[in-house]
């Protein structure tokens, strides 16, 4: 299984994406690679993978040809031109087809890691999206009166993102917002606030070692108002604020 497939019948050109993907923050994806198009779309068929880059100028396929066939048997899946030729009505062919990206080899590593970086931050969104549009549904079953507790922390997991507070988490399962607190912190032993506050430490400490999202954007995508108030809450939780927290695994990263 991989979640990266280079498709490009130059060796040299996959080799170098390879090792631009190595000294980067999403060294953990795992990268399969072909030749040709009729042999990536047999790849995609047989298991589908996040992100594809492909050249346009492939043996037997036109590589916007192959991309537009791939998203249209697997639209979550992130299509991306890698091509010598600075072409525009190619370009606007691949962003009216729906495209992520289109980059000029010899490609450089900080444009790859740009889209890269794209791509992490639109698949957080279609999440909560998909989440969104639950409010009615799943998401208001999973809420029992009967296990409160039980209740309150399987929504917090699916609206960390959201703006919670002590009061509306309360009225979510029926209690009064005494009680609730209460009763939360004599099953969980900590607070509500101080559990949302870990929650969303926790998910934002995955997105500042696998991303190089900007630290705004990691705040707003973890629930935070705005990155002084997550900075501030960062250091506090644990020790350091988050550019030092990133800094860290960025040299574990170069180390390794």
């Amino acid at each position: 299984m991989s979640d990266v497939l280079l498709v490009d019948d130059e060796a040299e050109s996959r080799q170098m994406v390879r090792l631009a993907l190595a000294d980067s923050p999403y060294r953990h994806l795992a990268v399969s690679e072909c030749s040709t198009g009729e042999r990536a779309l047999q790849l995609v068929k047989q298991q589908p993978v996040q992100v594809v880059l492909t050249d346009v100028s492939l043996p037997d396929i036109d590589g916007l040809d192959l991309g537009e066939r791939v998203l249209k048997d697997n639209p979550n899946t992130a299509v991306v031109v890698v091509t010598h030729l600075q072409m525009f009505e190619l370009a606007r062919r691949a962003l009216n087809a729906g495209f992520a990206g289109y980059l000029l080899k010899p490609v450089r590593r900080d444009e790859l890691v740009a889209v890269f970086d794209r791509l992490a931050y639109r698949s957080l969104l279609r999440s909560t999206s998909r989440l969104g549009q639950e409010t009615d549904g799943p998401r208001q079953a999973a809420l029992d009166p009967g296990q409160p507790i039980d209740s309150v922390l399987r929504y917090i997991a699916l609206h960390y993102q959201e703006p919670l507070t002590l009061q509306s988490v309360a009225e979510q399962v029926y209690l009064s917002p005494s009680y609730f607190s209460r009763l939360f912190k004599a099953e969980v032993g900590t607070t509500f606030t101080e559990y949302l506050t870990q929650y969303r430490v926790q998910r934002a400490k995955t997105l500042l070692r696998l991303t190089t999202l900007p630290i705004e954007v990691v705040a707003h995508s973890t629930g935070f108002a705005n990155a002084s108030y997550f900075a501030t809450t960062f250091k506090r939780v644990e020790g350091r604020t988050p550019s030092e927290y990133r800094a860290v695994f960025t040299g574990l990263r170069k180390d390794s």
